[in-house]
């Protein structure tokens, strides 16, 4: 059963990933599921490949490839044929599936760049002449603050500055590196497809947090709200790659993470909660441990059939 284990836990962590988000402080939780989830796919990746593997030694031309006894691995403690030809077909879609994230989003990273490049302006800030109410950051080097005059024109000076300093804490966390490492890693493994989302909204509440510690958290909720309510009605100028203020409805119409951030900025900060964190990573650690266990049964059993 523990040679398995890579393959549940993952199923754990995306059971919790939208929880944790919201009981962890937000950038503990952006670090503790970005890490965690990218290490369970490794681990799920490498025992997938350890089962895979193991099956095809039963194969005779593998066999004497290997200089491998075929009687040693006959009876050695391999996978089934049945169970090997699944994981090696589950192994090739997920690689092929992480591969195609990762040029995906390098790709949309490489063109937010570029845009932030061809903005007006001299400093990190860009105004964009445009009636639609938005505002969003753009990672490049340097990064940039996009906001549209009807976004400006929405809001009131006080709460602009609560806008600003949202989106500089998105350049200054680099929050587009984890969204990136989540979106490959759910694509590699897609029972942590839910870390998608509750590392966006992560890094939403990290950004509310930071803004938040420049003015009284009660006027950083009403900003933040009345920023996405604006946007949420006319979408501008964002693109996909770029990290926004947030809107109240996702793309199903249904009920966004809005009203979590702004109940999170009314209530008092989050607690450490440093438990949590040591029980998730003891069961990645674990998880870990299993992998490896595997990958060494492997290489003695290899190792043993050589000899023999």
């Amino acid at each position: 059963m523990d040679g398995l284990l890579p393959l549940v836990v993952p199923a754990v962590l995306g059971g919790a990933a939208r929880p944790l988000s919201g009981w962890l402080p937000p950038r503990t939780a952006t670090w503790l599921l970005t890490v965690t989830g990218a290490v369970l796919a490794l681990a799920s990746t490498a025992t997938l490949a350890v089962i895979a593997l193991g099956g095809a030694l039963r194969l005779p031309p593998i066999a004497r490839l290997g200089h491998m006894s075929e009687h040693v691995l006959r009876h050695g403690a391999q996978t089934s044929a049945s169970a090997a030809a699944l994981a090696a077909a589950v192994l090739v879609t997920s690689l092929g599936m992480a591969l195609h994230a990762a040029v995906t989003q390098a790709r949309a990273l490489l063109d937010a760049s570029r845009a932030a490049r061809g903005l007006p302006g001299e400093g990190v800030l860009a105004i964009v002449e445009d009636e639609a109410a938005d505002a969003f950051a753009l990672a490049g080097r340097p990064g940039r603050i996009v906001v549209s005059t009807g976004m400006l024109a929405a809001l009131e000076p006080a709460e602009r500055k609560v806008l600003f300093a949202h989106e500089h804490a998105h350049l200054a966390g680099r929050h587009h590196l984890f969204r990136l490492a989540a979106h490959v890693t759910a694509a590699a493994n897609p029972l942590l497809w839910p870390l998608r989302g509750s590392v966006v909204y992560a890094t939403e509440r990290w950004a509310d947090e930071a803004a938040a510690a420049g003015t009284d958290r009660e006027r950083t909720a009403r900003a933040i709200g009345k920023a996405a309510l604006a946007r949420s009605r006319r979408p501008g100028v964002g693109g996909g790659s770029a990290l926004g203020i947030g809107s109240v409805l996702d793309r199903g119409r249904r009920p966004g993470p809005l009203p979590r951030r702004v109940a999170a900025l009314l209530a008092p900060p989050v607690p450490r909660r440093g438990l949590l964190v040591a029980v998730m990573v003891a069961l990645v650690a674990w998880s870990v441990l299993a992998a490896n266990d595997g990958a060494i049964d492997l290489h003695q059993l290899i190792e043993h059939a050589q000899a023999g």
